[in-house]
Order: C-alpha cells, then structure tokens, then sequence
C-alpha cells in the first residue's frame, strides 16, 4: 500500500519531510539540484525549489547565495526537528499526564530501556 494519494500524489508535508531527511543526510550544505537528486519519485526541480523555499520561510532550513543558486542547510538536527513535533503534539493535548502514561506504556522494551536510563542519568541535576 502507498502513501500516496491520488494520481500518486504525496501525502501532504511527506515531501517537506523527504527533503529534510535529505539535508539531514547530506551533512553539508546543498543546491536544489543535489536535494531533488536524493528525493524519490524525481520531482520537478521547480516542485524542490518550490519546497525548500516554503521550508526557510517556516525557519526550518538557511540557505546562502552560491553564486546563482542557494545552498540550503537544516536549522535543526533530525532529533531536535522531531523532539519539536513531539513537544507540539503533547501542547495539544488537555491531559498531559494522559498523554505521557500512554505514550509511554507503548513504548517497546528497548526505548523504555533508553527512556529509563536517560530519566536515571538525569535525577542527580
């Protein structure tokens, strides 16, 4: 089963997320052209353009002149970007206490073991 809606279209903000993933990837600094060349599907380069400038408006990627292009770079790293999601989300909840005891009673053995220690390693501050 695809993500995809219609016509093969994306589900909204999937491409946003592609391209951050890509930036992420990267390591350095990218043009449009080197971010649609790690994307799937091949999207137009008007359509990454489109996108990377939506995302720096939003203040999630810088971008510097490079002669006639910019080259774009996430502000944030991948955890941060979505530790920031996590703490939107749990906002928007009534109930955080709720929220948190669900969360984590799905949690799988291993992350309750990472979540247990970093609680642990960070009681003493």
């Amino acid at each position: 089963m695809s993500d995809q809606g219609p016509a093969g279209r994306r589900a909204p903000g999937e491409l946003e997320g592609e391209v951050l993933s890509a930036l992420w990837s990267a390591g350095e600094p990218l043009a449009a052209g080197a971010v649609r060349e790690l994307l799937h599907g091949d999207p137009a380069i008007t359509t990454v353009l489109t996108i990377l400038t939506r995302l720096h408006g939003k203040g999630q990627v810088t971008r510097e002149r490079a002669g006639r292009a910019y080259l774009y770079s996430p502000v944030q790293d991948e955890a941060a970007h979505t530790a920031a999601g996590m703490r939107a989300l749990l906002e928007k909840g009534s109930d955080r206490a709720a929220v948190l005891a669900r969360f984590v009673s799905e949690l799988g053995a291993e992350d309750e073991r990472v979540l247990d220690q970093f609680l642990h390693g960070h009681q003493e501050d």
